[in-house]
Parts: C-alpha cells; structure tokens; sequence
C-alpha cells in the first residue's frame, strides 16, 4: 500500500456558535480535501453537534461544559472563563499530539479568541486567525483598535468616508461603534481579536477576491487577510468535496424534510424563506408585523422562527396561514435556499447567511438588527444589489407595509429583475472563487504548501 505522505495536521478553533462553527469546519473540510489532517476543537457543549466526513472533533473546555455560553449568563465571565479553560485544554490537546505521527503544525483559530495564537506560540508551533465577518467590518474595526477612528462614530450629517469601503452613513455603521456604551463586552471582544494580530502566521476571513478584495486591501499595514471564502458547503459551489451537502454541525435539530416536501408542492420562485439566524431575537411586536406582511402580501412562506421565540408568534397567525405558509423551529437553511421554489430571502444580513444568500444566487430582502448585520445590509443592496434593504420607523422596527413593499419589488417589481441578474452574475463569482484555480482556492493551496514546507523542515 502506497504510504500517504503528511501534509500536516491543522486544530481549528472556532467561537462556540452555529454562525462561527460552520465556516471554520468549512475550512477544516477544505484542508482535508488537500490532505492535511484537520481537527475541530470545541467545546463540551457543542461537541456532540458536530459530525464531519475526515475531520477530527475534540473536546476542549469553557468553564462551562455542561450547558456553555447560558449556564455562564455573562459575557465578560464567560470569555474570562474560556480564555483560562480554553488555554489550558487546548495546551493539553496539543500536547496529546506532541509524540504521535500527527503533531499539530498550525492552529486556525477564531478571531474572537486570540489567547488561542499565545498558546499555539508557547508549543513552538504556527498559529492562523480566521475571521468570520466581512472584509468591510474587520477593516473599520482594526482602524479603532489603532486609532485611527475614535468612537463613539456619529457621521450624522455626513458619510464616513474609508479608504477602500463605500460612503457610509449612520444606519450603515455596526451598533456598537455607534452606541458603543450598549454592548461593552462584545465591542471589546471585537477590538481584542486585533491585539495580538501581528505575532500571527496568517490570517484568513471567510470572503473573496471579486467580493472584497478592494475592502480588503483598505488598510494593508494593519490588517493583511488572505481571503478564503465563501466557506459554503462544496455541493453547492465546485462539488470537488464528495457528500458536502451540509456543514455538519447543527446544536438545533433541523426539521428539513417536511420543509423539501412542501416546498415540492409550489411553483418555481414563489416562496418567500425568512430566518434570522441563531442569536437574534425579535421583540413581539416585530413579530407581529411580519406575520401581517406575510398574510397581506398572498405570498408562499417558509418562516424559521426558534423554539425560543415561538411565543412570539400571534395565535390568529398560526389558526389563518396553513394553506400559504409553513412555520418550522430551525431547518438546514443551505438546502431550502437551493431549493428552486424559493423566490427570495428575508434575512438578517448576518456574514454567514448573506454569503449562502450570495453564494445560491437568490435575492433577498435584509432587516438588520445589530452589530455588523447593518454594514452588511448596505453592501446587500446599494454595493452588490443583490436586494433591498428594509427601512424601520422611528421606533425601530419594520411596518407591514415596508415589509410588503421589499418583497414586492424583489418578487414581482423591475428592479428584481435587476436583482435577480445581479445575484446570479455573484453566484458564478462565489463558485469560481473556490473552484480549482480560483482566487480563494490558491490562498488555500498556499496555506498547504506553507504547512507542507514545515512538515519538511521539522522532518
């Protein structure tokens, strides 16, 4: 039997939620795919969720292994939990690697973890940051951190104008730039993933060339990203990775078939798939103006709201909507998006859900609620037009009739037309980006190469 050479063995390192889990075994399944040995490192909690064809899963620890980020209740004890747990068990894990023919080459870790990269340094071995946000938001977030912007950001009279980036107004600017005394945890979490940044090896953001090179090349001398991206799942892209139809981790349980065989039963691109992802929670009153646009507008719906929300939901709507719609607690979203009934997608611009929008080449509606999801709204309609985006009233929220509007025009108006062409022209340039020789396939080659050489070296 031929003996297969070793190309290196990578631990990845994701933040322990669905949107920062996906892209980074994404990632892991795109090294296997070239032969390098890659193990996800997650924690207790989420360990169980992830099965992944030729990637190793182990455990590491948070503090709080038996129910994660809500038996902590806090972030910033959370984080300071994680940090010292976290180094401790992937020192161990590391070290269990140390005598055997697979040691550990490199860490990827999640940019939201840089305590990761100082442990990676203290075994001698190569550490990689991944960010999970668009190349815009990583480029307006390393100039604070060094800088050359101050907050609180308040461009209300006129653009902030960036180097590389479009101008961008209040609306566009991530929540916590413009109220940063509302979420300090999280902006110091953002504003960490960049302190210890120049010791790192690479560092890599789930984007591409055609996407955001020009974003991306806004601030060279501070943030020096190879562009990987769009970490989607192979089937629906270059199909180079065998059975890649999901990301293999899911910490809800998907009620996928029963959606595949509604969505069999209606015609082509005429249902609207609305989800906001796994953290964002509407208010009640949200809620009910969606279900109101949904009744008012006659249209077909696959509306994912969480168990956790679905008291939101109004009774009428639940009793009224059968014929037209269908209300699941959580589905695998890639699956419904490909599926050629659906139309459009409501969404709330979050990076992962926006590049799958991108990726299966449908048009969406955003209704951004927090943080980068505003940023990515923009870029959503006025930079890629590949939809519109939802105006809210003076009180924050989006009307029946706004809502109505925004479908209307992407499923039945000129201008989705417009979009529709847009969105498949995006949809080639995604599939092209990671397809072999693409710009993103190349940065990954190189990445092997790289780990190859010190493979070599070490041997």
């Amino acid at each position: 039997m031929e003996h297969k050479q070793f190309k290196g063995h990578v631990i990845l390192l994701p933040y322990p939620s669905q949107g920062h889990i996906n892209p980074l075994l994404q990632f892991a399944k795109r090294l296997a795919s070239k032969g390098v040995k890659a193990t996800l490192a997650t924690t207790h909690y989420t360990v169980n969720s992830i099965c992944a064809a030729h990637i190793g899963v182990e455990p590491i620890s948070d503090g709080f292994d038996e129910g994660g980020f809500s038996q902590a209740g806090n972030v910033d004890f959370y984080l300071k939990s994680f940090k010292e747990e976290g180094s401790r068990s992937l020192s161990q894990l590391i070290q269990k690697f140390k005598d055997s023919s697979t040691s550990v080459t490199c860490v990827v870790y999640d940019s939201f973890l840089p305590w990761a990269l100082d442990v990676a340094k203290q075994h001698g071995i190569y550490g990689a940051s991944f960010f999970t946000n668009s190349a815009a938001v990583c480029s307006i977030f390393s100039r604070i951190h060094h800088g050359r912007l101050a907050l609180p950001l308040t461009p209300e009279s006129k653009p902030l104008m960036l180097p590389g980036l479009p101008p961008l107004n209040f609306r566009d600017l991530p929540t916590f730039l413009r109220f940063p005394d509302s979420y300090p945890a999280y902006l110091a979490m953002k504003l960490s993933q960049y302190s210890n940044l120049n010791e790192a090896d690479w560092v890599f953001d789930n984007t591409f060339e055609d996407l955001e090179g020009k974003e991306a090349k806004g601030v060279p001398e501070l943030w020096q990203a190879k562009l990987i991206g769009p970490m989607v799942p192979s089937a629906y892209l270059d199909e180079r990775i065998k059975g890649d139809r999901g990301y293999g981790s899911s910490l809800w349980k998907p009620l996928s078939e029963e959606c595949m065989e509604w969505l069999e039963t209606k015609p082509s691109q005429s249902v609207v798939y609305i989800s906001f992802g796994s953290m964002v929670s509407l208010t009640e009153e949200e809620t009910e103006e969606i279900a109101r646009a949904l009744e008012e507008s006659n249209l077909h719906y696959l509306w994912i709201v969480r168990e956790t929300e679905q008291k939101k939901l109004p009774k009428w709507f639940l009793e009224s909507n059968k014929e037209k719609g269908m209300v699941v607690t959580w589905c695998n979203q890639l699956e419904m998006l490909a599926h050629p009934a659906v139309g459009c997608f409501v969404t709330h611009c979050g990076w992962n859900s926006t590049l799958e929008g991108l990726s299966l080449g449908v048009p969406m509606v955003g209704v951004p609620k927090w943080a980068d999801q505003l940023t990515d709204a923009k870029f959503v309609e006025e930079i890629w037009g590949i939809g519109v985006r939802a105006k809210e009233d003076e009180e924050g929220v989006v009307r029946r009739e706004e809502l109505i509007k925004c479908l209307k025009e992407v499923m039945e108006g000129e201008r989705g037309k417009d979009i529709k062409s847009n969105a498949n022209k995006w949809k080639e340039l995604a599939k092209k980006a990671i397809s072999e020789g693409g710009s993103s396939d190349e940065c990954i080659n190189k990445f092997v190469q790289h780990l190859m050489a010190i493979v070599e070296q070490i041997n």
